[in-house]
Parts: C-alpha cells; sequence; structure tokens
C-alpha cells in the first residue's frame, strides 16, 4: 500500500541514465518516492489510497530555484528600466522593501509561493539581503506563509558587518541624488558586528531550522563581499560548516565588483569562504583562473540569467564553469528584474541566450539547461541525494504539466520541448514532499489561507508605493 500513485503519464526522470519513461508510474509513500516505472508494472506492484491520472501529462522532478528575493515580488512593475545595479538596489529596492510592514512581508511570501509552486518550483533559495537587522517578525510572518502554502523554503538570511565608509556614503548619495523625493533608508539600518548576526543566526536555527515537517531550513547569506569585513565573511562560511548548510553571496554580478587588483573569487578564498558550503550568486565577471579557482574549491554557482540581461551587467561564462565540473543552478532572482518567478520560461532564455552571446549553437544543449533546474541545482544546493530527479528513496517532489496543448505539439523530444516550447503555466498538479500542494492549477494552501490574496496585494502595492515615494507600478 502507498499513498499516492501518479499514473500515465511520461515521466522524465533525470536519474544518472536520463531515462524517461512513457506510460510511466511514480508510486508515492509518505514522504518519499517509493518506486518509478511503468503504469502495468507499479499497478501489479502498489495498492494506492489515491491515483492520478497523468495521461496527456509530462511528469518532471520539482523544479529549484537557487537564487531568489521573495519580498520584493509588491515591487514589481516599479520603474527598472534604464537603471544599473546600484541605481536599482537604493532607488527602487531599498525604499520600497524598508517601509514593508510585517504583514505586507507574509502577502509577498504567499503570492511568490502562489506563483512558485504553480510554475512547477518545490524549493527555492531566498536569499533576504534587504531585511533590517532584528526584524524578526517579518522572518516570522513570511514562515508561516511559506508553511501555509506547503513549499520547500530555504531561508538565507541577509548580512551585513561592515560599516559603509564616507567614499561608499559619497557614492550612495550621488546615485540617490536621482530620486530625492524617494524614501532613501539609513545603510546603518543593515549594518551589525558579526557576533550579533551570529547570535541572531543561532536563534534563527534553533526556532526554525528543520520546521515545517522539514521544509523550511536556515542558511546564511553575505550579501555582498564589499559589505562585510574578512572576518565575517569567514565566520558565516565556519557558520555554515558548523551547521551543514550553506553560505550564499552575490559575487561578481556588475563590473563595478570586479574592478579590484584582487578578484571577488580570489578574495573569498584568501578569508576561506569558498568550498562545497558556498553558493555564489552570479559569477558573471569572473576570469579562466576564477573559474579554475571554483572548480578546485567546489564551490557552486546560481545562474540568474534574465536579471543579468535586465541590468545590463552581461552573461556568466556556464558553460565554461560546467566544462569544469563547477555545479550551476538557474535562479530566477528578483521578480522585479525578472519580471515572472518561472524557471521553466528562464531555460528557454538561458539556453538562447548563450547560443548567441557564444556565436555557437551547440554550447548548452536543451539537457545541460533542463539539468540546471533539476539534478544539477540539487547538488548545487548540496541535495543532490534528496532532490532534483525521480528516483526510489528520494523525497516525493514532481511536478505535472499538461502537454495536450497547441504550442507542445508535435514533441518528439520531451525535454528539448519543455525547455524550448514549455511556458510554465502548463503546470496543473504539484506534489511537494509527498502532499498534493497544487491541484487544477490552483496552490491548495494559499488559497486557504489568504482567500483574498489578489485584492491584499494590490493594497500593499499601493501603500508601499505611496510610502516610499515610488509611487504607483505605472508611475
Amino acid at each position: 500500500m502507498v499513498d499516492l500513485l501518479v499514473k500515465n503519464g511520461t515521466i522524465v526522470t533525470q536519474n544518472a541514465d536520463r531515462e524517461v519513461v512513457t506510460d510511466g508510474a511514480v508510486a508515492i509513500d509518505g514522504e518519499t518516492i517509493a518506486a518509478v516505472g511503468e503504469t502495468a508494472d507499479l499497478e501489479d506492484s502498489f495498492d494506492a489510497d489515491r491515483e492520478i491520472d497523468a495521461t496527456d501529462h509530462v511528469v518532471i522532478p520539482g523544479l529549484i530555484n537557487t537564487h531568489t528575493h521573495v519580498s520584493d515580488i509588491l515591487l514589481r512593475g516599479r520603474d527598472t528600466a534604464d537603471r544599473g545595479l546600484y541605481d536599482w538596489l537604493f532607488n527602487v529596492k531599498q525604499p520600497g522593501t524598508s517601509v514593508m510592514t510585517e504583514t505586507e512581508h507574509e502577502i509577498a511570501a504567499a503570492l511568490y509561493s502562489q506563483e512558485a509552486l504553480c510554475s512547477g518550483i518545490t524549493t527555492f533559495v531566498d536569499n533576504d539581503a534587504e531585511m533590517q537587522v532584528g526584524e524578526k517578525a517579518s522572518l516570522r510572518s513570511k514562515f508561516r506563509a511559506f508553511d501555509a502554502a506547503g513549499v520547500r523554503t530555504i531561508y538565507a538570511r541577509g548580512i551585513r558587518d561592515r560599516p559603509v565608509d564616507s567614499g561608499f556614503q559619497a557614492l550612495i548619495d550621488r546615485i540617490t541624488a536621482r530620486e530625492p523625493t524617494f524614501e532613501h533608508p539609513d545603510q546603518d539600518e543593515y549594518v551589525a558586528e558579526f557576533d550579533v548576526w551570529r547570535d541572531e543566526l543561532e536563534s534563527l536555527v534553533e526556532d526554525h531550522h528543520g520546521s515545517s515537517n522539514g521544509r523550511l531550513e536556515i542558511w546564511v547569506a553575505p550579501v555582498v563581499i564589499e559589505a562585510m569585513t574578512d572576518d565575517g565573511l569567514a565566520g558565516a562560511y565556519e557558520f555554515a560548516e558548523t551547521h551543514d548548510v550553506m553560505t550564499t553571496i552575490h559575487t561578481a554580478e556588475a563590473p563595478v565588483q570586479s574592478d579590484g587588483a584582487l578578484s571577488p573569487i580570489e578574495h573569498l578564498r584568501n578569508v576561506d569562504s569558498l568550498g562545497e558550503h558556498a553558493l555564489l550568486g552570479h559569477c558573471v565577471h569572473v576570469d579562466d583562473r576564477d573559474l579554475r579557482i571554483l572548480a578546485e574549491t567546489d564551490t557552486r554557482v546560481a545562474h540568474n540569467v534574465a536579471s543579468n540581461m535586465a541590468l545590463g551587467n552581461g552573461f556568466a561564462p556556464v558553460p565554461s564553469m560546467r566544462n569544469l565540473g563547477v555545479q550551476v543552478g538557474i535562479g530566477t532572482d528578483n521578480s522585479i528584474l525578472s519580471d515572472t518567478v518561472n524557471v521553466l520560461a528562464d531555460l528557454r532564455l538561458a539556453a538562447l541566450s548563450h547560443k548567441g552571446h557564444h556565436h555557437d549553437p551547440g554550447v548548452m544543449q536543451p539537457q545541460d539547461v533542463f539539468d540546471m533546474a533539476t539534478i544539477e541545482a540539487a547538488r548545487t544546493i548540496r541535495k543532490g541525494a534528496k532532490l532534483g530527479s525521480l528516483e526510489s528513496g528520494k523525497d516525493a517532489d514532481l511536478v505535472l504539466l499538461d502537454f495536450d496543448q497547441p504550442h507542445l505539439k508535435p514533441a518528439p523530444d520531451v525535454v528539448s520541448a519543455l525547455v524550448y516550447q514549455a511556458q510554465g503555466t502548463e503546470v496543473d498538479t504539484v506534489v511537494c514532499n509527498g502532499r498534493v500542494v497544487v491541484e487544477d492549477g490552483t496552490a491548495i494552501g494559499v488559497e486557504r489561507e489568504y482567500p483574498t490574496l489578489s485584492e491584499r496585494v494590490e493594497d500593499a502595492a499601493a501603500r508601499i508605493g505611496e510610502k516610499s515615494g515610488l509611487g504607483s507600478p505605472q508611475q
């Protein structure tokens, strides 16, 4: 007897052989995959409390989003065009997120979880880079929404321990002069000594790590190298090692961050902050030496293709990284830059952009790109033994996509169709940790706990715009 049998579908296993089972089935017992195989065989082997007919559907592992920022989804539609990294950060994101209330963070988390699940994402890394020091109530409110949605969440607490010096403050002042009527927060709100951060992190781990039936984890996220002391960087990595979690840090995203005598990758290596417990976001402006260091230290990378393009920052050398054995996962980054929380849509963008950038139509094959949202993404966050493929003994995270649609006909190569033809809107059923969390395209837990979410989102976005000075999304 098993709890759930998904049958009659095309199963994209993402196992070591990248096996695709036509007329296949997945048996789920509790939170774990019990078996994967042909429908006839599993029907003979298992009685199920519930069956889901996956006829005309493709069944894939739950997608993994290795780098994102949840709360600023309420700023989507704001004026982000023609802004570089610092202009966008100090004139859009910080003004907006700094005025958000505890309730608005919860609404943002509910909306984000709803959109993520309904596009097939069952795991995401929330890099909460702009949450002020000591703001624990807003964190808890986000955790409530994640729990209600039933999604698997890695919450990476953003930290900064280097006070802003006069030179950088002068730069910020020149940047924010473009928007003198906006509510620009004091940078001191985000900065504390590392000992303060360590105490908060230990408290978060004690209170929340492993909660939500094991679906919530706590990581540490030094925001950027420029905002950290060397002791703080080393301390963050030590914390990650001690608790067997990871650090995640924005690295070499824009040219301005990589123009020193020491590259960001060398800097992190020299302060013992690289290794299997480090996930670096972006790594756009890196050279061959940096890539060798990443490979030698088993450091992982989150590739945020949409936001890198939106800010005009360039293209991370992902093909070269992967050729050297660096694990790379796809990230959607900020929804106010990438526009949607939709890994499937970003797969096509990643595949085509690298072909154009490298003048090589074969530089990124469909299987390579799909791996970066499934099994390779799982390895990127050190969860390859549990997530990223449909195999017996792994956690039961899977997605059903309705392939009986015009834009998916014909689809002789299902993985190619997932990368180049699927849009993410085909998702109608999602299972996370053995529970059905999306049914008929509806995120069940979000709908139940937040029945008026759409109206609350619009009201919250309007209030944030008024309070911050950003105005309405149309302005």
